[in-house]
């Protein structure tokens, strides 16, 4: 076990919204066994909205990455004035590695060096101990917990909404007829998104058949305003676009909406941090690896594996899989859903 001092905590975790989204049980763990521990997170700004305003976020360091070299000038000087008792390297790249290089802390844990890419773990004075075959990302980082002795159950995400957000949230959701469906339309990568024209058949069948309203959600990236554009066009359905709200409006209508449909992508992470029902559509990448924490399993649909193939965990990818999933395969998960968890009331 690691003897660290938990006063001063530094995280760099700096980007994939999903990937924040796991760091949050081990910041709940740190103050849970500390705490007037002070969190300073190192985050680039896009992620950075999620967790604006945490309760048990101290202090945000902006890390701009599409500054070149200037945002690593920028963030050696914010670390240069910040000491640290302790700092995790949550990420395995190079750039994590610099960045934790900047910090000033006795003690500095990441990842052993097998999971440790481009020489990151060079940057660190300790290491958690290697792991034997995959695992769950979310687990991976609780491992942190255990190298510190720390426990990391109960888990907990805290992503809100606050008290100041729900005033927002009431209004979105008032002229809301219906218990909301929210759809998360697109991802970080083609290969990950599913076909416009079946999310339009599947909205269709949630108005007509389940009773839902159709909400759509995301960024307003080209692919998901392309995505957006098919789908008003293909559906019969009176669908509602929230495209582009931002990750705190996302959280309160994740958290408003009776089920959530996502691909592999950070909002799937953030339905089930809130308990929401989520069938993931999952193709690209491993399920086993990057899926729902220990929930919602029933309703996920795989079609990473061949039938019948028990895969082992791993960073592997598969591409062309995604078209694999066929409409009807979502919809016998939303009856299960309503089956087994049953439409919340419209708030």
């Amino acid at each position: 076990m690691i003897d660290a001092r938990l006063d001063r905590v530094g995280i760099v975790m700096m980007s994939a919204v999903g990937d924040v989204v796991h760091v949050l049980p081990v910041l709940h763990a740190l103050k849970r066994r500390h705490p007037p521990a002070r969190v300073t997170w190192v985050l680039q700004p896009g992620p950075a909205m999620l967790v604006r305003g945490h309760p048990l976020v101290d202090e945000i360091l902006l890390f701009e990455r599409q500054a070149g070299l200037g945002g690593f000038l920028g963030i050696r000087r914010e670390l240069a004035a910040r000491p640290f008792d302790l700092v995790l390297n949550l990420q395995v790249y190079l750039k994590a590695g610099v960045i934790t290089g900047f910090a000033r802390a006795p003690v500095k844990l990441g990842f052993d060096r097998a999971r440790a890419r481009d020489g990151n773990w060079l940057f660190t004075t300790h290491r958690i101990p290697p792991h034997p075959g995959g695992q769950h990302v979310q687990d991976q980082y609780l491992e942190f917990l255990a190298a510190l002795g720390i426990p990391a159950e109960p888990l907990a995400w805290g992503l809100g909404p606050c008290d100041a957000e729900r005033p927002w949230q009431r209004g979105f959701f008032a002229p809301i007829e219906r218990p909301v469906a929210a759809i998360v339309v697109g991802t970080s990568k083609p290969d990950k998104d599913w076909i416009a024209e079946r999310w339009a058949g599947v909205c269709d069948a949630l108005w007509h058949d389940f009773g839902l309203q159709p909400v759509l959600c995301g960024g307003e990236s080209p692919r998901e305003l392309a995505s957006r554009e098919t789908i008003v066009r293909e559906s019969a359905a009176p669908v509602i676009s929230a495209l582009g709200s931002g990750l705190r409006r996302l959280t309160a209508i994740l958290d408003g909406a009776a089920l959530v449909l996502s691909p592999d992508t950070g909002p799937l992470h953030i339905g089930v941090a809130l308990d929401k029902p989520v069938v993931s559509l999952i193709g690209y990448s491993n399920p086993k690896r990057v899926g729902p924490y220990r929930k919602f399993h029933d309703l996920m649909i795989d079609a990473y594996g061949e039938p019948g193939e028990d895969y082992p965990i791993s960073m592997e990818n598969r591409t062309g899989r995604m078209p694999r999933i066929q409409v009807r395969d979502v919809l016998d998960k939303v009856e299960r859903w309503r089956t087994a968890y049953g439409p919340a009331p419209k708030r």
